[in-house]
């Protein structure tokens, strides 16, 4: 079957771009250090689970007051060094999987603990606040009601900047110190040592000359935005503030959604792609959520409304074919797909349906997380079930994520009926093409 227009249109505008941006080496960093942050920010937000139940729960209030809340302090602990310091795991991570990637591809002779090291160290020397005083640049110091900066280090619960606000930061001074990092090394400015000499001292020696060259660098760039009256931080947050706020409207959903199945319809992995950008954005937002934020999309949105059942919203479709399919190939392959389906996960659907490059199914593919999404994002919006406040397992079954994100059971009704609303829009179309592919297995019978 030849594709039609439509998929000719979108191949041609997102296949060969989207495609080649999936490849850049600093998508694939940034993408590697939001798995690997996965962990920290799911077990933090658990623990602040323990903080919100009384507010969701007020006959719980004095229970908590006896029991948990004695040891607030101690346990919460745990979400201040997951979620409170996230951008130092995105520098590590960024870090050293960039370098990882030049040493496989560019066989360049990098240490990829030598990159985490060194983003770390470019980001650390961004965090403090500098002013120019008298002719002098000096450390911020300002204690009053409503903000306190020790020694240019600006306090929340923790040091302000190395939470999720500085996750772009991150990104950005960990690329800079590994591309500083590779130019040495490539132009072998570096100090080399005998072969004699154990690797791990030589590994520290080859970082000694980038390591002084991060530090040229990067502090010539904080003494220039001093003189110019603000800093990276600053500098940084005027774009990406704008794209934040942007993603944190309906439209803003939609073209993400749209983005993300459109990439899907000509066989590209859609979210890891788009997730590479949106991550530090909906962390940020699930963050300003537990300090009393209503921001729709944040944490896992799209796995707890949107999409479930996996990319599509395909849960009520699975359920659909596995029961009352009359095509064989579609009950076989529901059989096979509910249990993933179940857990968010739908590639055998997407591609043994299948979905991609599908003109029977390709609508109700990007139609019906638009709807979820929209129906999601208004709930929240107008205080029908409360935000995101938890990062849940992306792979939480319908309804369970919803409430674990969420801590509303209204949320978990929300999801379930998500769930509905997604099936309807699929059915039309589903019965047409099962009664195809029922109608080409029966000539095939009788043949």
């Amino acid at each position: 079957m030849e594709n039609g227009p439509v998929f000719n249109f979108l191949q041609k505008v997102l296949l060969k771009p989207m495609t080649k941006v999936s490849q850049y080496r600093i998508v694939r960093a940034i993408m590697a250090a939001g798995m690997a942050s996965i962990p920290f920010t799911i077990v933090g937000s658990m623990i602040l689970v323990l903080n919100i139940l009384p507010t969701v729960f007020p006959f719980l209030n004095d229970f908590f007051d006896a029991t948990f809340f004695k040891f607030s302090d101690l346990y919460m602990i745990a979400n201040t060094a997951t979620m409170g310091i996230l951008a130092m795991y995105f520098s590590l991570a960024i870090g050293f999987e960039l370098t990882r990637i030049i040493q496989t591809e560019d066989k360049l002779k990098v240490a990829p603990l030598n990159g985490a090291f060194l983003s770390l160290f470019a980001f650390f020397m961004c965090l403090p606040e500098l002013v120019l005083k008298g002719g002098k640049i000096v450390l911020l110091n300002t204690i009053s009601k409503d903000e306190t900066v020790i020694n240019g280090f600006r306090m929340t619960s923790t040091i302000d900047r190395i939470g999720t606000s500085g996750i772009f930061t991150a990104i950005i001074m960990a690329v800079l110190a590994v591309w500083l990092y590779s130019f040495c090394v490539k132009h072998n400015w570096t100090i080399k040592m005998p072969d004699a000499v154990p690797e791990g001292v030589s590994r520290s020696f080859t970082a000694l000359i980038p390591t002084f060259v991060i530090a040229v660098v990067v502090l010539g760039i904080n003494g220039s935005l001093v003189l110019l009256g603000t800093d990276i931080f600053k500098m940084i947050a005027i774009p990406f503030g704008f794209v934040t706020s942007m993603t944190s409207t309906w439209l803003g959903i939609m073209v993400i959604e749209f983005l993300i199945h459109a990439l899907w319809i000509v066989g590209i992995h859609g979210a890891n792609i788009i997730s590479a950008f949106i991550t530090p954005i909906f962390l940020a937002n699930m963050v300003a959520n537990s300090n009393g934020a209503n921001i729709p999309f944040a944490g896992e949105f799209n796995n707890s409304f949107a999409i479930l059942g996996g990319s599509g919203a395909t849960l009520g479709l699975c359920i659909f074919i596995t029961l009352l399919a009359r095509s064989e190939q579609l009950k076989v392959l529901g059989r096979a797909s509910i249990v993933p389906s179940l857990f968010n996960i739908n590639e055998p659907l997407i591609f043994g349906l299948p979905i991609v490059y599908n003109p029977y199914l390709a609508i109700p593919f990007f139609l019906a997380p638009m709807v979820t999404a929209s129906v999601a994002y208004a709930a929240i919006n107008f205080h029908i079930i409360r935000p995101i406040v938890i990062q849940a397992p992306w792979p939480s079954p319908a309804g369970i994520g919803a409430f674990i994100s969420t801590v509303d059971w209204k949320a978990a009704v929300l999801a379930i009926i998500c769930v509905v609303i997604a099936f309807i829009i699929y059915l039309p179309f589903i019965k047409i093409y099962d009664n195809k592919l029922y109608n080409d297995e029966q000539g095939k019978t009788q043949v």
